[in-house]
């Protein structure tokens, strides 16, 4: 199995990331979301609610009370009306990217490796969110969400780290109550890991993205004869000569995994999408992106 040697330049990461973001507008919602008026960040959300800035005039109902109207504004009709301000509420989103080493799987030359497909999608995810007023933070970096192109340089920086673990785990210690999430990892280790930290997310009103990462080879299994089947790290290693008589089973087992993540990420409030790094990245941050709008 080839390997193509990753970036592990922090600088070239965010310029290519940039790049992959500039295809969309400067908001989290997609262009088929704007007819709802929803706004991000300073900016507010377009809903009445608790926030400094003025919204609008409506007239009273039955319910409001008295001190709630504008008797300023009323002074001028013949109604009474009250003065509604918007509802501001800048988001946090926590990031966490599988940096281990079975990310660092690519089958040839022409695609990029998982990790670094998962470690660009993730930071041209936080540049859009940024741009759009949320707090982006990255877990298992000490990075708590923060806005601001700083914020964004430090994430940059620390998902060039790559791990030395055989499989990723992502944890919910560090994200705040109510947030939201993005994990990012192709799920081919241990789920429990996945299963925990997912249940105690939801415990604290956490949801999010479950995003899996795939190399085409990994969905396919194009293996038959001797072949000799070896982990990234070298832990595990496997050597056949019909390798054909493995295809069935295998494709059984990925299934039943996918099947597995979808599953619990409908139970915990998530959403479950696969990516696969043979295809181009926009489709992967646009589906985030509407994501993540849907899960408002």
């Amino acid at each position: 199995m080839s390997v193509t040697p990753a970036p592990r330049d922090a600088a070239q990461l965010r310029s290519r990331a940039e790049a992959l973001a500039e295809t969309f507008p400067p908001l989290l919602a997609g262009a088929q979301h704007l007819a709802q008026s929803v706004l991000l960040g300073s900016h507010g959300r377009r809903r009445p609610g608790q926030g400094d800035e003025f919204w609008q005039y409506r007239p009273v109902m039955t319910g409001d009370e008295s001190r709630s109207i504008d008797w300023r504004r009323s002074g001028r009709s013949d109604a009474h009306f009250v003065r509604q301000k918007e509802w501001q509420a800048a988001q946090s989103v926590m990031l966490w990217v599988d940096l281990s080493r079975s990310m660092a799987f690519a089958s040839n030359r022409n695609v990029p490796e998982k990790r670094h497909r998962a470690c660009e999608l993730a930071l041209a995810l936080a540049i859009l969110l940024n741009h759009g007023g949320e707090r982006v933070g990255l877990s298992d970096h000490d990075l708590p969400p923060r806005t601001g192109q700083l914020q964004l340089l430090r994430i940059a920086q620390a998902l060039g780290a790559y791990g030395t673990e055989e499989y990723g785990a992502p944890n919910a210690r560090e994200m705040p109550a109510r947030s939201r999430a993005v994990f990012v990892s192709d799920y081919l280790g241990d789920i429990a890991a996945l299963r925990d930290a997912l249940t105690a997310a939801a415990d604290r009103g956490v949801s999010g993205i479950v995003l899996q990462v795939l190399d085409p080879q990994e969905e396919a299994f194009p293996f038959d004869g001797r072949t000799i089947f070896e982990s990234m790290g070298g832990a595990v290693r496997h050597e056949t000569l019909k390798a054909g008589d493995l295809r069935s089973r295998y494709l059984d087992r990925l299934a039943a995994r996918k099947a597995e993540l979808a599953d619990l990420a409908r139970r915990t409030g998530w959403q479950y999408h696969v990516h696969h790094t043979d295809t181009a990245a926009t489709q992967a941050l646009l589906w985030c992106y509407s994501a993540l709008e849907r899960d408002h």
